[in-house]
This record gives structure tokens, C-alpha cells and sequence, in this order.
């Protein structure tokens, strides 16, 4: 039967996408830009104003806050850097050359970032009209009315927080992380052609892509919880989340290694099953739970209800317990097979050390060290930021020693 999806629902889904929201959040701001410099400005149609603000206003508000000053500070630059130019030198071949160059220079050191190319072109825009110094004012005016209108925008309409999408993000990766483990479980049982091992492989190879794109989503969820009012406790998800992505990334390292392995034993045994029907069975068992577990892990970073992160937590448990026995039974068949025969040993030792890495990582006590040591180290840094908090701590370890001291 054909799946049809509801297209309320679907409706409603795109309205949450990043993309859709920065749509009509720059729309809008733009035009309001727009009606506001006719307003302000001498300018018959200040399109400088609604394209300021079409480039201010970004997806999370602190993107907001820096991109309006960066962009405010490259045209400020340029319009200055044309006032001087044109009270020295007209418009030609080689004016236009100094111009370009002075502003590309000038614009490193004022600090405004991907916004250097902007300096020069203020510059060339204000330099190419009859009144310099009238429309180069206009220019920033404008500049300055579109840049306050995004931003007024976004203190207004706070943009969302993107921290769902992250999540789903990184639990898309966990479930791709899992179908591989999956597929690995049945590559070790039975005779595996050296084109299947190099399938799982490539397959392993291409997580990287899927982790450079989940840390796109997480760094621009880590935006939408700087400075923004709806968030209590944004330091905490940043985190959990990032932290938890790097769990999954040093995940999908070890199991590029564990395909690399296979591969390499694939090559050795071709015209034989990779191991014997009892330890395949026994590591069958071993990849089973590591995708298990590595989904729990993902639900447990990414979950907002207590619930559903405590099924998680003892579902991951549960299943890096089992894995763990499982671990042990191969490893226990694998010595007594090697005691045989000894061929491949060092490929039998490496599968079993990237096993133990994966459970090592996905394990909840080192997991909440690493946490407490992340807090921790960003308290520290918050600290040595803000000489009043680093004073204030100081105070209240003197007050403490002296009591202690009196008592």
C-alpha cells in the first residue's frame, strides 16, 4: 500500500526547517528595512537598507549580533576610504586599482571577516557618483538603518533554537552507524567475498561525510543558544551535544578500522569462511549489540524528556553488558583457535582492541567524567574571561580561609 504523507504535516515540517524559517525571517526584515529608509533616507529608493538587512539578520541571534557589526564596519570602512580617495584623486584606471587594493588591505585589519570584499565595494560605489560626500552618508545611513532593523528583528522575534534538528541530526548518524554494524554482523558469518568486505568499507568511509554535515547542524545549534532569553540552561545542551558527537565520531573511526581489518582477513581467506561458525556467531553477537547500543547512546544525548533518557540509559546498559560477554566468548574461541593455528593472529588481536574501543566509549561512567570535566573546564574559562567573577571567587576562598581559620 503507497505511503501518502499528510500535507499538513508536511507543512508543518518544513516550517521548522532552518531554511524556511531564515527565509521568511529575511523577507520580512528586508522589507521593513526597506520602508523605514524611504522614511529616513534623502534616497528615492535606498536599496542598501533592505540589503543590509537581508544580510544581518542570520538563523540564531548571535549570528545576528556579529554579522550586523562586521557588516556595518566594512561599509563604515569603505564609504571613509572613498571620501579619502576622492578628495585626492578622481575615477580612473588606476585610481580604481589603489582604491581596490587599499580597501582589501584595510579591510583585514578592521576586522570584519568574509565581509573584506564588501570594504571595497562601498568604496567603489560611493566613489562612482557625482556627490561623494551627500551619497556616501546616504550609504551609511542606510547601512546602519538596515543593521539595527535585523537586529531590532531578531531581540523582537527571537529566533528558534535549534537543538531538535541537531538532535535528529546526530540520531540520523547513529541509526546510519548501526545499519553498517548490522551489515558487518553478517559479513562475519559465512564465506565473505573480498567485494563485499570492501563494500562495508566504502560504507564506513562515507560516515565522515555524514559527520562533517551533523556538525554543521550542531555548531549552528550551539549559536541559537548563545544569547538567546528562551534558553536556561544552553551551556549544558551545547555540551551533552557536542560532547556526544564526538563519542559517535571516534566511533566512526573505529569502525572504518574494524572494516579495514575484515577487508584485510577477507584477502588472507578467500576460499574459506572468515572465522569458524562458533566465533562467528559469538561476533554476529558482538556487532548486534554495539548497533543496539550506539542508538541508545544517541537517544540518551538528544533526548529532553527524563523518561525516554532513562529507557535510554538502562537500554544502553543493557546492551555494552551483553556486548561486553559476547566480547569475551569470541575472544576465548578466537585464543583457542589461534593456539591451532596461529595464521592472521594480529588481525584477530586488532578486531577484538577496536571492540573494546567502541565499548569503552559508549560507556555511561566515562561519559559522565567527561561531562563533569567539560563543565568544569568551561566554568574555568568563563572565569579567566570576566575579571569581576575571577575577584568575586577570590574573595569568597579568603572569606572561607579565614573562617576556617577563627573556628
Amino acid at each position: 500500500m503507497p505511503y501518502f504523507t499528510d500535507p499538513l504535516t508536511t507543512l508543518v515540517r518544513r516550517g521548522r526547517e532552518p531554511a524556511f524559517v531564515q527565509t521568511v525571517r529575511s523577507t520580512l526584515a528586508s522589507v521593513i528595512a526597506y520602508v523605514v529608509a524611504l522614511w529616513l533616507s534623502n534616497e528615492p529608493a535606498p536599496l542598501t537598507a533592505p540589503l543590509t538587512a537581508l544580510l544581518v539578520v542570520q538563523v540564531t541571534l548571535y549570528s545576528t549580533l556579529t554579522t550586523g557589526i562586521r557588516r556595518v564596519n566594512s561599509v563604515v570602512a569603505g564609504v571613509l576610504i572613498a571620501i579619502g580617495f576622492s578628495a585626492l584623486v578622481g575615477l580612473t584606471w588606476w585610481s580604481l586599482g589603489l582604491i581596490i587594493l587599499a580597501s582589501l588591505v584595510i579591510g583585514r585589519f578592521v576586522r570584519v571577516g568574509e565581509f573584506v570584499p564588501e570594504v571595497a565595494i562601498s568604496a567603489m560605489l560611493v566613489l562612482g557618483v557625482t556627490r561623494v560626500a551627500e551619497t556616501a552618508w546616504d550609504r551609511v545611513l542606510e547601512t546602519l538603518i538596515g543593521a539595527v532593523v535585523g537586529l531590532m528583528f531578531d531581540l523582537l522575534f527571537v529566533p528558534p533554537v535549534w537543538v531538535q534538528p541537531a538532535g535528529d541530526a546526530i540520531e540520523d548518524l547513529a541509526r546510519r552507524m548501526r545499519r553498517l554494524l548490522q551489515h558487518i554482523g553478517e559479513t562475519v558469518t559465512g564465506h565473505t567475498p573480498v567485494a563485499e568486505a570492501a563494500a562495508r568499507l566504502h560504507e564506513a568511509r562515507r560516515l565522515d561525510n555524514d559527520i562533517t554535515q551533523v556538525d554543521a547542524s550542531l555548531r549552528q545549534a550551539e549559536d541559537s543558544l548563545k544569547l538567546n532569553p528562551r534558553v536556561k540552561e544552553g551551556l549544558l545542551f551545547r555540551v551533552v551535544l557536542r560532547t556526544g558527537l564526538d563519542t559517535l565520531e571516534i566511533a566512526a573511526v573505529v569502525l572504518r578500522v574494524i572494516c579495514r581489518t575484515l577487508t584485510d582477513l577477507a584477502k588472507e581467506r578467500t576460499e574459506e569462511t572468515l572465522f569458524a561458525p562458533e566465533v562467528a556467531v559469538a561476533l554476529e553477537e558482538v556487532f548486534r549489540h554495539l548497533a543496539t547500543a550506539i542508538e541508545s547512546f544517541a537517544v540518551l544525548i538528544t533526548t529532553q524528556v527524563t523518561a525516554n533518557a532513562e529507557e535510554a540509559e538502562d537500554r544502553l546498559l543493557k546492551e555494552l553488558a551483553e556486548g561486553r560477554a559476547s566480547r569475551d566468548r569470541a575472544a576465548h574461541l578466537l585464543l583457542d583457535g589461534v593456539r591451532v593455528h596461529p595464521r592472521q593472529w594480529q588481525l584477530h588481536g586488532a578486531l577484538l582492541a577496536e571492540v573494546d574501543r567502541i565499548l569503552d566509549e559508549l560507556d555511561v561512567e566515562k561519559r559522565t567524567e567527561r561531562l563533569a570535566e567539560e563543565l568544569d573546564r568551561h566554568s574555568r574559562e568563563q572565569i579567566e574571561r570576566h575579571p569581576l567573577r575571577r575577584m568575586r571567587r577570590r574573595l569568597r576562598k579568603s572569606r572561607y580561609g579565614w573562617r576556617s581559620s577563627t573556628q
